[in-house]
């Protein structure tokens, strides 16, 4: 996995960016004037593993509610705002941790000024938020449509703006719903700035079509080095969101304090339940925080050799299983008793 190196930017009590781990996440689906259900969704978030939250900010009623809600949860917050650069002023007042807006958008040079010079003054960044169905019309017609370079170009007018007033706590996303156009966008910014990087598919989809495009988009560029924070953007339960960008992270091996689970597909040689087996095991691990790999095997053919690869693991055979730890044969469990003797000696690990 390739490694790129962006600046440091603190968002309240986290920091992305530089050799900080991607942090997870997503975006409230209540009315932000609602501080009650906001909140309460908000702690839902966190219960999942929600390191960074978003709320919608269209009026000054909801860039008002903001302390209010700052005060009931534990996670850095996010302003939503586009357009109005008094929401982002308010917001900032309130304490809010970071601004999602584009300078570009806002108005006159002093309006943007207005902006950069409150954030500095109480260390907000911004995330400049370029998305392919939202770009300027002289932008589309220069480059042909919602191309990568068109992504790129908008990024890269509203870092020159935030950057003619020395302010430089950017983060920067390029969302398309396109994976091809969303892949080569971060791929070609990732060179031209030093900012971190907010990945993410917009528009993705229900959970599961969502989830596969997410997966495939931001694990191409997280092989590559290139992200510093992910949102998986569902049309479901924003909970399923945290759940889906952290299985993109253990699945690429980036979330240490998660157990990494390998699995064979089974075939024709296995002679236990592996899919049941696999299911209750994985069901029982999703929640532990152990930097562990296990192996579920379902025969001798690769078995054996894929346990002893994996910190722990078993290896099907007739009716029973070998149990594995570390390459060493532990010993012989009976099909009855795999999953709790499995279980049992992962807590004991």
């Amino acid at each position: 996995m390739n490694e790129r190196k962006s600046t440091i930017v603190n968002i309240g009590s986290l920091s992305i960016g530089g050799p900080n781990p991607i942090a997870i996440q997503s975006m409230t689906t209540t009315d932000t004037r609602n501080v009650k259900d906001t909140v309460a969704q908000i702690r839902r978030l966190e219960n999942a593993g929600c390191q960074i939250v978003r709320v919608a900010v269209p009026d000054v009623e909801a860039a008002k509610a903001i302390g209010s809600i700052k005060k009931q949860i534990s996670i850095p917050l996010v302003a939503d705002i586009h357009f109005d650069y008094n929401l982002a002023l308010i917001a900032m007042q309130e304490g809010i941790d970071k601004l999602r807006i584009n300078p570009g958008n806002i108005g006159s040079r002093k309006r943007v000024q207005m902006v950069t010079e409150m954030a500095k003054e109480k260390n907000i960044p911004i995330r400049i938020g370029v998305n392919a169905g939202s770009l300027d019309h002289r932008i589309l017609e220069h480059f042909g449509g919602a191309t990568a370079e068109a992504l790129v170009e908008s990024a890269l007018e509203h870092v020159r703006l935030l950057e003619a007033d020395n302010f430089d706590q950017i983060v920067l996303s390029l969302k398309a719903s396109s994976l091809d156009v969303m892949v080569e966008a971060y791929r070609q910014i990732s060179s031209k700035v030093p900012y971190p990087l907010h990945l993410g598919v917009t528009e993705a989809g229900n959970h599961e079509i969502g989830t596969l495009k997410s997966a495939i988009g931001i694990g191409a560029l997280l092989l590559d080095g290139i992200g510093d924070t992910i949102r998986v953007s569902l049309t479901a339960d924003p909970v399923l969101e945290i759940e889906a960008g952290k299985k993109i992270l253990r699945v690429l091996g980036l979330l240490k304090d998660r157990i990494q689970i390998i699995s064979c597909p089974t075939c024709g040689r296995c002679q236990i339940d592996l899919i049941e087996l696999a299911r209750q095991i994985e069901n029982n691990l999703i929640s532990k925080e152990k930097n562990l790999t296990v192996a579920i095997m379902g025969c001798a053919v690769n078995g054996p050799g894929e346990a002893r690869e994996a910190d722990i693991g078993i290896a099907g055979g007739k009716g029973c299983a070998l149990l594995f730890k570390k390459g060493q044969v532990i010993r012989k469990i009976p099909e009855n008793r795999i999953v709790e003797e499995l279980l049992e000696e992962i807590d004991n690990f």
